[in-house]
């Protein structure tokens, strides 16, 4: 499932089928490494051979090469700091580094030595998560019931980065504190960060991306969705930043990869780190997720796509610059369709209700049960209620502040008043942690931005803000643009000509300048976007401040609510598991086929004669020459499945996953490296908010697929030389 930048609210549990014991449940779950003892039954029936207690040791093989991208997961595959992920997860790398007449996404690149690896996006980090410490008394244990919402915001926010700072003494690391199960929990993450990340190989995109978005989310699949990265560190063994005289990385575990046959019914597992899942929302929060939310956002996201494409021409340096952006936006509207389609045809919101008049009736059934949860589910959705008040206003605010010149001086003038704070009072994103990325981000941007298109995207959605009532806007905004005295396109183009005319901030020199001025200097700017910033800025910040009100009132109710679902699962003998929080968990099933209507049987594994057979010449199904005559060649070398006939492309699983599990290695029953999960069918999207055994399932890359393009296609002889293949 491509890399989304923008992330999607996501996921409550799926309970149409409640009332089923636990064992029941197929493969459902996102699991905590801690929870692996509690499934352990579960998972030996499904066909683990490892000691699931083993999968417990975060530092210990396998769960030591499973590291982080930030947004998709990835692992280590060899001694030598070699990383494999997805395609799409080392994009925007590969995008980076390429120009008009150098266009690695059309023609792939490999690097035959270390000397000529390249450096990934700037920013571009490498973690490895060593520990995982439960926190939740120091962030949440002296809290008094009567504190106002934003005392308590900004409390659970102070204690956290205190924890964090604390953490941090150790500079190898990177630190953060989540909540699990709205805020019942909180648990303290400890990464090593490796600072050095580098381009090793990525197939041309014909392989890597075949398909495209035609096939995205579709079975039957054919897309190589592979690449490499390598981690660097110091002389010394320890993270750097990046330097010629570095050294590639030592990882204490790696997995071994398999050539050997993967058959339907096979024992599979990820482990990974799924970014945001809300299974357990109320059913307020997904109607208006679902009758709202969703197609709001899929209509900005295809206009978005359309202002690009209008803009620039396929190939042109303009287009690549955007490459990456346009495979999220496209990711995102087909899925946010999808999500609509299914929740309309399907009995997810009834469902969902009707497990909330269940739930009332078990806890007034018991005077106990009312006295300890009170009426938490009427309170939280009161408060949600709230929060919807001003969705479109803060929806295309969100938008407007995406753009990259006004994002760009939003961000410095916010640096520049948050560095008049103490370390521990600014606001994330903005404490001496955040500085290096920050100032990266500031060089990054040159090569994916272009001020046409930029100006477009912003024209369009100051367009959409003039249009809501003017009582949802913000006053300051509405007089820079003089909206408020009778709003005209043609005026409002010709002063975005100017601001794009007269701004420095698409110099390098002068952002990085920036970084280090006062919230005087920016007063005293005559950069029109800066004005605009600085004009904007206590209003924003006034909107910032009712929304972490409002959160600390949720954070206040939700957990209650939580806990009272939480026990009353318990009775039924449901699974319980956290949401998905970009934190590592592992999902566990099985190789599987599936039915995705009446009459029709999708088969597991798809071989490389679908590849010719989808092939026209034409992008997204423009298979490489030589890939097109090996496959006519039959030449499938030891990568050959008997049962196929072929060498199998990608597979269907049981796998229980969702964004951020893209480059998840999948792993067989002795957690040798299978493949690399990057995507579901179309019937399981939906499954981001209601699981359904029958059609969840998950794709993967198989590793056989992988080692045929790597020897046979692009020659990358050494690095399969640098790998440990089990054949």
């Amino acid at each position: 499932m491509p890399r989304i930048h923008i992330l999607i609210a996501a996921i409550f549990l799926t309970l149409c089928c409640y009332s089923i014991p636990n064992a029941a449940f197929a493969n459902e779950g996102m699991w905590q490494p801690q929870q692996l003892p509690e499934i352990a039954t579960q998972l030996k029936a499904a066909g683990l051979e490892l000691d699931p207690e083993s999968l417990t040791d975060l530092t210990g093989f396998p769960m030591g090469a499973i590291v982080s991208l930030g947004g998709c997961t990835a692992s280590f595959v060899s001694p030598q700091g070699l990383i494999a992920t997805n395609h799409h997860c080392i994009y925007g790398s590969i995008q980076y580094n390429s120009t008009e007449d150098n266009n690695l996404l059309e023609n792939g690149f490999l690097a035959q030595e270390f000397s000529k690896e390249l450096q990934a996006t700037p920013g571009s980090r490498v973690y490895v998560t060593e520990e995982i410490i439960e926190v939740t008394t120091a962030i949440i244990g002296g809290l008094n019931a009567g504190i106002s919402g934003i005392e308590r915001y900004k409390t659970i926010d102070r204690n956290s980065k205190a924890i964090v700072a604390e953490c941090e003494q150790d500079k190898r690391y990177r630190c953060r504190v989540v909540n699990f199960h709205g805020g019942m929990e909180y648990y303290l993450f400890k990464q090593l960060m490796l600072r050095d990340v580098r381009l090793v190989y990525a197939p041309a995109t014909s392989i890597g991306k075949f398909g495209g978005d035609i096939d995205n989310w579709m079975w039957p699949r054919h897309t190589g969705d592979f690449g490499f990265y390598r981690a660097y560190v110091g002389k010394d063994g320890e993270p750097a930043d990046y330097s010629e005289d570095n050294i590639p990385y030592k990882p204490k575990n790696f997995l071994k990869v398999s050539a050997k046959s993967l058959k339907d019914g096979d024992y599979i597992m990820v482990l990974g780190y799924p970014g945001r899942t809300n299974r357990y929302r109320t059913s307020t929060e997904v109607k208006n997720q679902f009758t709202w939310s969703y197609p709001k956002s899929k209509v900005y996201f295809e206009e978005y796509i359309n202002i690009i494409k209008s803009n620039s021409v396929a190939g042109s340096d303009v287009r690549i610059k955007y490459e990456s952006t346009l495979a999220g936006l496209a990711n995102v509207a087909k899925n946010y369709g999808s999500m609509m389609t299914s929740y309309h045809k399907g009995t997810t919101q009834q469902r969902k209700e009707q497990l909330e008049k269940d739930l009332s009736s078990w806890i007034k059934a018991k005077k106990s049960r009312e006295k300890r949860y009170g009426n938490s589910l009427k309170q939280l959705d009161n408060l949600v209620l709230q929060s919807q008040k001003y969705q479109e206003r803060n929806m295309l605010l969100g938008y407007i502040g995406r753009t990259t010149m006004l994002s760009t001086a939003y961000s410095l003038y916010k640096l520049a008043n948050e560095s008049q704070k103490t370390d521990l009072e600014r606001d994330s994103g903005y404490q001496l942690r955040d500085i290096p990325r920050f100032g990266q981000r500031m060089k990054a941007i040159d090569r994916r931005f272009d001020s046409n298109i930029d100006k477009a995207v912003l024209q369009y959605f100051i367009q959409q803000y003039a249009s809501i009532p003017q009582q949802q806007r913000v006053s300051s905004m509405d007089e820079f643009f003089a909206i408020s005295k009778g709003f005209e396109e043609s005026s409002l183009q010709t002063l975005l000509d100017e601001m794009f005319a007269n701004t420095k901030l698409g110099d390098e020199e002068t952002r990085l300048s920036w970084m280090e001025k006062s919230p005087a200097d920016f007063e005293k700017s005559n950069d029109p976007f800066i004005q605009l910033a600085v004009a904007t800025y206590k209003e924003r910040e006034a909107i910032a401040d009712q929304r972490e009100a409002l959160t600390g009132d949720i954070q206040a109710i939700r957990p209650k609510y939580m806990e009272a679902l939480i026990a009353f699962y318990k009775d039924r003998g449901l699974p319980i598991y956290a949401d998905a929080n970009s934190t590592l968990r592992i999902t566990y099933g099985n190789v599987k086929a599936y039915s995705p209507a009446d009459g029709m049987r999708a088969l597991p594994f798809t071989t490389l004669e679908g590849i010719s057979a989808k092939h026209t010449g034409e992008d997204p199904f423009n298979s490489p020459v030589k890939q097109l005559e090996l496959i006519k060649q039959q030449q499938y070398g030891k990568y050959l499945d008997t049962n196929l006939a072929s060498v199998p492309v990608n597979y269907l699983g049981t796998l229980d996953v969702t964004g951020g599990n893209s480059g998840s290695p999948t792993l067989n029953s002795q957690a040798e490296f299978v493949g690399l999960l990057f995507d579901g069918v179309y019937e399981s999207i939906i499954g981001d908010w209601d699981y359904d055994s029958e059609l969840n399932r998950s794709i993967s890359v198989d590793s056989r697929y992988m080692l045929w393009v790597m020897e046979y296609v692009d020659g990358a002889h050494k690095l399969l030389d640098e790998m440990v293949i089990v054949e």
